[in-house]
């Protein structure tokens, strides 16, 4: 069964309302890039140009500027503060553009600097898009996006390989959703640190990872599992615009 259009909405609103609030906290726990993120900028070239999907406080872009990276970079985020962290953290550069988009919304894709990309990354962004269809549109958005040849470079959070993780995670019922009302693999964790909140997040499968690469013109050039103390916390994948 998919989610219906109220569910989806009250989702999405779960989750801005929760960067919103937690927006300093959260960018206090974002001050180093994750291993597996590392692991990937190991193999962009000084002169390709990115679009960063949630950029948050711009740390990828400080890391990619200190690596001598020169190319175009375009930085989305629907979250104003998480955008102002990041222009305080960055140097003036021309080829640095931040913009405030909400890629849940309609038109998010128009008006960014060069109409494709060589590389577009959503690191941690995905899970917390609610609904099999909205992910559809906004995947089909990103390989429109790219550029032929392109990489889509992305994560998503697999809290089920953590036990401490697994316990964080609160029935539907304390927002007023009923279980039949969301998708196999949406869960619903709770937040610790400066206040107490929670975030819809979706746990995506090997598999259906494969079926939404192909079902949008790309194919999975390489995939692991990274971070966390397990080192299995976050599952990266390589996806190549056909």
């Amino acid at each position: 069964m998919l989610m219906d259009e109220n569910t989806r909405e009250r989702l999405i609103d779960l989750n801005r309302t929760f960067y919103q609030t937690f927006a300093q906290e959260f960018s206090a726990t974002r001050q180093r890039l994750q291993p597996g993120v590392m692991r990937v900028i190991e193999q962009i070239s000084h002169q390709d140009s990115i679009l960063d999907l949630g950029c948050g406080n711009g740390q990828l872009c400080k890391m990619l500027i200190n690596r001598g990276h020169q190319g175009l970079y375009t930085g989305l985020d629907s979250n104003a503060e998480f955008l102002e962290i990041a222009r305080q953290n960055l140097p003036e550069n021309n080829n640095i553009t931040l913009l405030q988009r909400d890629i849940t919304l309609t038109n998010w894709e128009q008006g960014l600097p060069v109409e494709s990309y060589d590389l577009i990354f959503a690191f941690a962004v995905l899970h917390h898009i609610p609904g099999f269809e909205l992910r559809r549109k906004i995947l089909q958005k990103i390989a429109h996006l790219s550029a032929p040849g392109a990489r889509f470079i992305h994560s998503e959070w697999q809290l089920l390989n953590s036990p401490r993780l697994r316990s964080r995670i609160q029935p539907w019922a304390s927002i007023n959703v009923k279980p039949e009302d969301i998708e196999d693999g949406d869960y619903l964790v709770d937040w610790r640190s400066g206040g107490q909140g929670v975030r819809y997040v979706h746990i995506f499968t090997i598999a259906e990872l494969e079926r939404m690469a192909g079902e949008n013109g790309f194919e999975i050039t390489e995939s692991f599992h990274s971070d966390g103390e397990g080192g299995n916390l976050g599952i990266y994948q390589i996806w190549k615009r056909l």
